[in-house]
């Protein structure tokens, strides 16, 4: 969601402007030297830093593997898939129509791992828990408009606070759709050996967090839902547009507040990156099976080829352009990075992305109409049978690429 929204850039000047005369909210985030020891009070080892080597997540990994072998999760010869679901705003419609054709198509793998950013960490728990949540998952991107999700401020709202919106209307759409029983149900994935990842951004460490959203749920912690919803939506909350997330966290015994805003900030899409170390978590267990190799599934929510447009030379058309660009970049670099660790840790790549020929171009984001082309689109490539791309846009290894 960090494709920006389509709201007034001339609210953002004027704040960043007169920002000095506005009142500020206590704030204390964790100083930099304590870093290494922050962990949510009360359920430790849920979230980590997503740009360093983890050992509590690494613990974890050995552990879903464990858990993977005492259910039965995957039969000898079977594919282990992972999927990673980008940022996107509201071309996360996209993707959310192709994991419903994908189920009508009757070959949706249930995955062991499930990566979301941003909008896709919205999409990413109902793609978790497979076809049985597709309802669900159609009716929020093809009923919602820009009113269910945020709401602005009047003038001295914005110059009063953090953000230019509100984000009640999104805090309560997540409320109607995680529920009780969403959690319950993702909680009985994770202790089969599944796992499911959202990233957000902390913004005063200028670092990416990753939260294990099904560690979180079988808990038992009594505000589990609580920070599940919360981690969502900080997720998904634009800086400026939306307000920051702010989460309670403990680090050396004291306690501190946490600013979270959009993962895409730090990462467009994820895998693991230099979390985990895969081959040494197999290896631990002497975990070599026979086993196809395992696959991994990245939508992108986005067109990856650059558009064109008659940038106007004011402020306003050249803000919102200039950022558009860089998100686009960034997005195709978190690719190649994903695609790097695919083949050091020997995964077949698979990549989707909006047609490149699909104007998807509107004044509002959440344009209703638009969105349900995007889900119908998503939907078509894949309950008809989607050739996935093999490799990162632009490249071409010598055997087997696409080279479109």
């Amino acid at each position: 969601m960090i494709k920006l929204i389509a709201l007034p850039v001339y609210w953002v000047l004027i704040m960043t402007t007169l920002s000095g005369c506005a009142a500020l909210r206590p704030h204390s985030p964790p100083p930099q030297q304590v870093e290494a020891l922050v962990q949510m009070p009360g359920v430790p080892g849920v979230r980590t830093w997503g740009d360093e080597f983890s050992p509590v997540f690494q613990k974890d990994l050995i552990e879903s593997l464990r858990q993977e072998q005492r259910s039965g999760l995957f039969r000898e010869g079977e594919y282990v898939d992972i999927l990673a679901i980008s940022g996107g705003g509201g071309d996360g419609a996209f993707g959310a129509g192709m994991l419903c054709g994908w189920s009508a198509a009757g070959n949706r793998p249930s995955f062991k791992l499930v990566t979301g950013i941003s909008t896709g960490a919205l999409t990413a728990p109902f793609a978790f828990l497979g076809s049985a949540y597709d309802d669900k998952l159609k009716k929020v991107y093809t009923t919602i408009s820009s009113k269910e999700i945020f709401k602005l401020k009047s003038l001295f709202g914005m110059l009063q606070t953090d953000a230019i919106s509100l984000n009640d209307p999104l805090a309560k759409l997540t409320t109607d759709y995680v529920d009780e029983k969403m959690l319950k149900d993702i909680a009985a994935e994770h202790l089969k050996g599944r796992r499911l990842y959202i990233g957000t951004t902390a913004l005063d460490a200028q670092r990416p967090v990753i939260w294990n959203m099904g560690a979180i749920a079988a808990s038992g912690y009594p505000d589990a839902l609580d920070l599940f919803r919360k981690v969502m939506i900080a997720s998904a909350a634009v800086p400026v547009a939306f307000p920051p997330i702010y989460i309670s966290v403990e680090a050396g015994g004291d306690r501190y507040d946490e600013m979270h805003v959009d993962g895409g900030v730090t990462n467009q899409v994820f895998l693991y990156g230099p979390m985990l170390n895969l081959p040494a978590g197999r290896k631990v267990l002497g975990f070599d099976r026979p086993r196809r190799i395992p696959r991994v599934f990245v939508i992108r929510n986005t067109r990856l080829k650059p558009t064109w447009l008659d940038v106007k030379p004011v402020m306003r058309s050249i803000a919102p352009r200039s950022v558009a660009s860089l998100i686009k970049a960034q997005g195709v670099g978190d690719i190649y990075r994903i695609y790097v660790v695919a083949q050091r840790d020997g995964l077949d790549f698979n990549l989707a992305h909006i047609p490149d020929e699909l104007d998807t171009n509107r004044s509002d984001e959440f344009n209703n109409q638009v969105m349900k082309v995007l889900f119908d689109t998503g939907y078509n490539l894949a309950r008809y049978g989607y050739r996935w791309k093999k490799s990162p846009p632009g490249f071409f290894p010598e055997h087997g690429a696409d080279h479109e």
